[in-house]
C-alpha cells in the first residue's frame, strides 16, 4: 500500500470515527459514567430526567441507573413491604378454619389423599389433624381468624386474605427462590430487584429495595432471594440490621474523615472509569453508582434506621424493644423506610418450619411462640400506615412459600414426638392489605379439609403479577434483555387476580 492510499484510508477512518453511533457509544459512555458519579456525589438530583417510561429491554439508557421512573400506568402503590414468614407457617391453625378436619382427628389418612402425592417427610399412612386453634369471626366481614391472631382482629376490614394460593414446590429453597424470583433455580432477579429496575428510587441517598432478616437465620434459598440475578447488581437488595452497624463496612475505617472517604471514593470512580472505557461492561457503571450510593448511605441509614426516638405510644403498639434484633422492630423500621421513599422492603423471618419434631417446631409450642412474635407488630403496621395517610399507597404483603399438610407429619412412617404438619403445596394462605387491594375481602376456597382449592385458585404468579400491577407495571412488559430473548419476573405465566383490587 502507498502512503496515498494510507492517507486516503485515514482520512475515511476518522470520517466514520465523527458518524458512526459504535464510536459516539464508546466515546461517550466515559462522560456518562462520569455524570452519574458526579450526581451522585454532588447532590440529590439523579441523571435523567424524572418521569421516562419503566425500562423494557436490557438498556439502562442515558440516565443514571436508579433514576425514578414512571412505571406502565397509573400506580395504586407506590411501595411494597413484604413479609416473608420462612418455614411456612400452618393455613390451617390460622386462616383457613376446617371445622369438617376436627370430626377427622386421629382417622388414618385417606388413600385419595395420598396416592400419585409427593411430601417431603410424611411416608406410610398418617393420620388426620384437626386444627390446633380456635377460630372466630371478626369485622364486618365476619373473616374467620385463629385465636393465636387477637391484635390481627382489629385489622380484618382491611385485609384481603388470599386462601388458595399453591405453588409446584414443596422443598423451602427452591419454594422461596419460586416466590420471590419466578422459579425454583438460582440465577435469576427477585421481586425486588424487578421494581427497583422498573422504579428506580425516590431519595437518592437511599437504596430503592432494603432486606431487613430475624429469626436467627437467613431464608433456605440464602440471599439469592434479595439478588438481582442477571439484572445489574445496583437493583439487589441492600440487607441492613436493626441492631449495632445498620450496614456492615458503612462506616469510615479508624483515621478516615469524611474529606477523605470522599476522595477515595472520586478516585475509585476514576478507576472504574478508565475500566468501562476500555471493556464497555455497563456493570461497571452499576459499581460507579455503588461507590456513592455507600458515601451517602452513611449519613442517610443511621438516622432512618434509628428507632430509639419513636414515641413511646409506637413502641407500645408495635411491641419494640430498641438495641435488640426483632421482628417487631424491623416491621417498624419498614414503616419508616417507605416514609423516606424505599420502593420495596423485604423482610424475612426465620422459624415457621411446624413438623413436630421438637417444642420449637411444633403447632402447640413453636407455632404459639412465633405468632406472638408477627401478631401484634403486623398489626401495628397496618394501623400505623392508616393513621399517617399511608396505607393507600402502600401494599403490605405477608405470607410464606407454601402451606402445611391436613395430616400429621409421620416422618420415616413413625409418629412424630409433637404436633406437626408436613410442607404443602397444593393450598395455602397469603394476606394483603393497602396499595389499592379490597379490605375485609376474602378470595378462594378450599375444600373442607383444607387439602386443596375448589375456588378461584391462585399461583404464585398471579401474586406477583398482581403486586407488579399495584405499582403500575403489565408484568408481560416488565422484561429485561439476557441470553437473547426477553425475561420477566412470571417467566410466561401469570394473571393480575383482579378479584382482590378495589
Amino acid at each position: 500500500m502507498n502512503a496515498m492510499d494510507r492517507l486516503k484510508r485515514e482520512a475515511l477512518h476518522r470520517q466514520l470515527e465523527l458518524t458512526t453511533r459504535r464510536h459516539f457509544l464508546r466515546e461517550c459512555r466515559t462522560g456518562i459514567g462520569m455524570m452519574g458519579l458526579g450526581s451522585l456525589l454532588g447532590g440529590c438530583d439523579w441523571l435523567g430526567e424524572k418521569g421516562k417510561p419503566a425500562p423494557s429491554g436490557s438498556a439502562i439508557g442515558s440516565a443514571h441507573p436508579m433514576s425514578p421512573r414512571t412505571p406502565h400506568f397509573a400506580p395504586r402503590a407506590r411501595s411494597v413491604i413484604y413479609l416473608h414468614m420462612a418455614g411456612a407457617p400452618s393455613q390451617l391453625e390460622l386462616f383457613d378454619y376446617k371445622p369438617e378436619l376436627t370430626k377427622l382427628n386421629g382417622q388414618e389418612c385417606p388413600p385419595s389423599l395420598l396416592e400419585g402425592k409427593k411430601f417431603a417427610f410424611i411416608r406410610g399412612v398418617p393420620k388426620m389433624l384437626g386444627p390446633q386453634a380456635g377460630f372466630s369471626q371478626y369485622g364486618e366481614s365476619g373473616l374467620w381468624l385463629s385465636d393465636l391472631l387477637p391484635h390481627f382482629r382489629q385489622i380484618a376490614d382491611d385485609v384481603t386474605v388470599i386462601k388458595t394460593v399453591n405453588t409446584d414446590q414443596f422443598n423451602h429453597g427452591p419454594a422461596q427462590l419460586l416466590m420471590h424470583c419466578g422459579t425454583p433455580r438460582l440465577g435469576r432477579p427477585s421481586m425486588g430487584a424487578w421494581v427497583s429496575y422498573g422504579l428506580g428510587t425516590e431519595n437518592s441517598n437511599l437504596p430503592g429495595f432494603i432486606v431487613l432478616t430475624s429469626g436467627g437465620k437467613n431464608p433456605d434459598a440464602g440471599k439469592s432471594v434479595w439478588g438481582s440475578g442477571f439484572l445489574p447488581s445496583v437493583y439487589q437488595g441492600v440487607q441492613c440490621r436493626s441492631e449495632g452497624e445498620p450496614v456492615l463496612f458503612l462506616e469510615d475505617p479508624a483515621g478516615m474523615d469524611r474529606d477523605l472517604r470522599k476522595a477515595t471514593i472520586e478516585s475509585i470512580g476514576e478507576i472504574n472509569r478508565l475500566t468501562h472505557e476500555q471493556l464497555g461492561d455497563p456493570e461497571t457503571l452499576s459499581r460507579i453508582a455503588q461507590y456513592a450510593m455507600a458515601y451517602k448511605m452513611q449519613t442517610a441509614v443511621p438516622e432512618v434506621m434509628n428507632i430509639n426516638d419513636e414515641p413511646a405510644y409506637i413502641h407500645e403498639l408495635y411491641g419494640t424493644q430498641p438495641g435488640k434484633t426483632s421482628l417487631a422492630n424491623n416491621i417498624l423500621l419498614a414503616r419508616k423506610l417507605v416514609e423516606k421513599g424505599v420502593r420495596f422492603v423485604q423482610i424475612f423471618d426465620w422459624g415457621w418450619d411446624m413438623h413436630g419434631t421438637g417444642p420449637d417446631g411444633s403447632l402447640d409450642i413453636g407455632l404459639v411462640n412465633k405468632t406472638r412474635q408477627v401478631d401484634r407488630a403486623m398489626t401495628a403496621l397496618v394501623l400505623d400506615l392508616k393513621q399517617r395517610g399511608l396505607l393507600d399507597e402502600t401494599l403490605v404483603v405477608w405470607g410464606g412459600e407454601f402451606g402445611r399438610t391436613p395430616m400429621q407429619e409421620n416422618r420415616e412412617g413413625k409418629q412424630n414426638p409433637y404436633t406437626g404438619r408436613d410442607h404443602h403445596s397444593e393450598a395455602f394462605c397469603m394476606w394483603m392489605a393497602g396499595g389499592g387491594v379490597k379490605g375485609g375481602h376474602t378470595h378462594g376456597e378450599t375444600d373442607e379439609i383444607g387439602y386443596a382449592a375448589v375456588k378461584d385458585k391462585v399461583s404464585v404468579y398471579d401474586i406477583q403479577a398482581t403486586i407488579l400491577n399495584q405499582l403500575g407495571f403489565d408484568h408481560e412488559k416488565l422484561t429485561y434483555d439476557f441470553q437473547g430473548r426477553p425475561f420477566r419476573l412470571t417467566d410466561v405465566h401469570g394473571s393480575v387476580i383482579r378479584d382482590i383490587i378495589a
